[in-house]
């Protein structure tokens, strides 16, 4: 009895190595391929969500043109300005602008003018 439990110790025990050489022959093909897609899916997580990914391109673009627009609409108001400054300079003075802001400054107006107050 004695020598048959040892018999079948050894095939299990020979069962087993055979099953781990298995498992490490194996392994060797399976891990390169795993790995590979791991970086791959790091890679890509990275290029879409990181720092300087699709995402952050695409916000920053949008901020460009956001800034484009402000800069344009400012750019149109200081045209209006710069042109009603002009209008005021003593060596090219406009009368009709002198007499408007002179209206407008000492709160003056014409019998049959209407005035619109806007706020």
């Amino acid at each position: 009895m004695a020598g048959t439990l040892r018999k079948d110790w050894q095939n299990a025990n020979w069962g087993n190595m055979k099953v781990l050489s298995e498992i490490r022959l194996r392994s060797g093909h399976i891990i390169g391929p795993i790995l590979g897609a791991c970086l791959i899916v790091y890679i890509t997580y990275h290029a879409v969500q990181g720092d300087r990914g699709l995402i952050a391109y695409w916000q920053l673009t949008k901020q460009v043109t956001q800034a484009e627009t402000i800069q344009l609409h400012l750019s149109r108001q200081r045209e209006l300005v710069q042109n009603r400054v002009n209008l005021l300079n003593p060596r090219s003075l406009d009368r009709d602008m002198l007499e408007e802001r002179s209206r407008f400054m000492l709160g003056y107006s014409l019998p049959d003018e209407v005035v619109i107050f806007r706020r």
